[in-house]
């Protein structure tokens, strides 16, 4: 399967950030690095690629690292950010924290795009790439991001705790969460059907499939018979076992999320919320996603694009890591016009 990267503007895809949260006001450009680094797209997928190979959970995983990136100051690479004595990391984050995957995978990325275009593709690009790649790669849409943002110097662990959506958010949480991000209900409806592939924790279950809000029974809204598959995986006391977020497709990237949603199927609270949850709008967009493949994939696109366009900083703000965990080596002076100062000895590996 090989990808085509081909540098066209075309129109609406330069994307104007004014009016979005936190936004810049310069723009993202999808050619931003057809003279300066012309090769990033292949770099990108070369690698991404010869990881999915041997972990086809990858491309999930990189989807969703970015995802985590954009909701907590924009995407701006925060989460890749470790501990250092100035730093306290986003990944030490309860979403987070043994959970998130593939942050050697993006090292790997940045190493081989250093070695062909030096100080030139920053960390949140790279991401916003392996996202691009990961959803090809799983069988879905192809994403074509406008491309030119640059790296955060700080990380922000309260809001990691505070602005990500959890898997047992009830609805209007979860239209609340993604609209403090600026994006609506179909944004939260397409973005959700990344859980089309990909893999999940027992521990983000275990209420619903015995203890459904203090209840002491189960989640009314799961398919008796998918239940019962659930507790054999996830047994109480047993342990934090991975389960599939699709149990059709697992490893592909389809609609078949949706029409899991109306059997019963969703595995986290939050998934079924889209079309458990009496008279709610997001019931029409679910059934439109699971009879309509190519509706869902151009929705999934244009999501991902808005999404990615969140707080992003470009021009002389923030700057081009060198290591996409740390601040580059030297005093640095941020927006607030306080002083940081970061060594690269002494610091805590990336998971």
């Amino acid at each position: 399967m090989k990808m085509r990267f081909v540098c066209v503007v075309v129109m609406g895809l330069v994307v104007v950030l004014g009016g979005l949260p936190f936004s810049s006001d310069a723009q993202l450009d999808p050619c931003f690095y057809k003279k300066s680094c012309p090769q990033v797209h292949s770099i990108v997928f070369n690698v991404v690629q010869k990881v999915a190979k041997t972990d086809p959970r990858m491309p999930a995983s990189l989807l969703r690292l970015f995802f985590h990136d954009c909701f907590v100051q924009g995407c701006d690479a925060s989460i890749l950010l470790n501990n250092t004595a100035t730093i306290v990391s986003e990944q030490q984050a309860f979403p987070n924290n043994n959970s998130i995957r593939g942050l050697n995978v993006v090292n790997d990325i940045k190493t081989a795009v250093e070695n062909a275009c030096p100080n030139v593709v920053s960390c949140a690009d790279i991401l916003a790439l392996a996202a691009e790649v990961s959803s090809f790669l799983g069988g879905g849409p192809y994403l074509k991001f406008p491309l030119g943002r640059r790296d955060s110097l700080t990380a922000n662990l309260t809001l990691a705790n505070q602005n990500l959506p959890a898997p047992f958010f009830n609805l209007t949480q979860l239209k609340a969460s993604f609209a403090a991000q600026g994006l609506n209900t179909t944004d939260l409806v397409t973005l959700s059907g990344a859980h089309t592939f990909g893999r999940g924790h027992c521990f983000f279950i275990l209420g619903r499939l015995y203890n459904f809000s203090g209840t002491g029974k189960p989640d009314p809204t799961l398919d008796t018979t998918y239940l019962q598959q659930l507790r054999k995986i996830c047994p109480q006391g047993g342990p934090n076992n991975l389960l599939n977020l699709d149990p059709t497709t697992p490893d592909t990237f389809d609609k078949n999320y949706y029409s899991n949603l109306k059997v019963k199927k969703g595995l986290f609270q939050s998934d079924q919320e889209l079309f458990s949850t009496p008279g709610a709008d997001t019931i029409n967009i679910v059934n439109k996603f699971s009879s309509d493949q190519k509706a869902f994939f151009n929705s999934f696109a244009t999501s991902m694009i808005k999404m990615g366009n969140i707080g992003v900083l470009t021009g002389n703000k923030g700057e081009i890591r060198k290591q996409c965990n740390f601040v580059n080596k030297k005093s640095v002076e941020v927006d607030t016009g306080s002083l940081a100062s970061e060594s690269e000895e002494g610091m805590v590996s990336s998971i």
